[in-house]
C-alpha cells in the first residue's frame, strides 16, 4: 500500500497549512520531488516550505542558478530547478550527489534527470491546476 496526501489549495492562504502539512506527512524523509506544470505554483509552495522549517532567506527561484541554498536552524535547505538541464551529466558536474547525501531538505522542482541519483525515499508532490485551485497529490516514492 501506497502512502499518500491529498489537500485542495483553494487561496494562497491556505499555504501554511498545506506546507506544515506535507512536513509532517514526509516525517523523516528529506527530498521533496515537484510535478507541475508551469506557472502552477511549485516554487511558491517551497518557498512556504522554507518558512515552515524557520528559514527567513530571500527566497527566488533557481531558474539560473540550477540550485539556491538557504539557511534554516537545524541546517541548508537545497531548492533546485531542472528545468533547464538537458542530461544527468549537467546533474553530475554540479555535484548533484553530495546535496542528496548531505541529509538537508532538498526540493526539487522538474525532478526528472535527478531520480536515477535518489537512492533513498522521497516525497513526490504533484500539484494539479485547476483555474485558481491547486490539489497537491503526495506520495512517497520508494527506491
Amino acid at each position: 500500500m501506497t502512502k499518500s496526501l491529498e489537500l485542495n489549495i483553494t487561496s494562497i492562504s491556505d499555504l501554511p497549512m498545506a506546507a506544515k502539512s506535507l512536513l509532517e506527512f514526509a516525517g523523516k524523509i528529506n527530498v521533496f520531488l515537484f510535478e507541475a506544470s508551469m506557472g502552477a505554483g511549485k516554487t511558491t509552495l517551497i518557498k512556504e516550505l522554507c518558512k515552515q522549517l524557520g528559514s527567513h532567506d530571500d527566497f527566488s527561484s533557481p531558474t539560473y542558478a540550477i540550485v539556491n541554498e538557504y539557511l534554516a536552524p537545524k541546517g541548508k535547505i537545497f531548492h533546485f530547478d531542472l528545468f533547464r538541464l538537458k542530461d544527468q551529466n549537467e546533474l553530475f558536474e554540479i555535484g548533484v550527489d553530495d546535496y542528496l547525501k548531505s541529509k538537508q531538505y532538498c526540493f526539487v522542482e522538474w525532478p526528472e534527470l535527478m531520480l536515477d541519483f535518489i537512492d533513498e525515499a522521497a516525497l513526490h508532490i504533484e500539484i494539479v491546476q485547476k483555474d485558481q485551485e491547486r490539489l497537491l497529490k503526495a506520495r512517497v516514492r520508494k527506491v
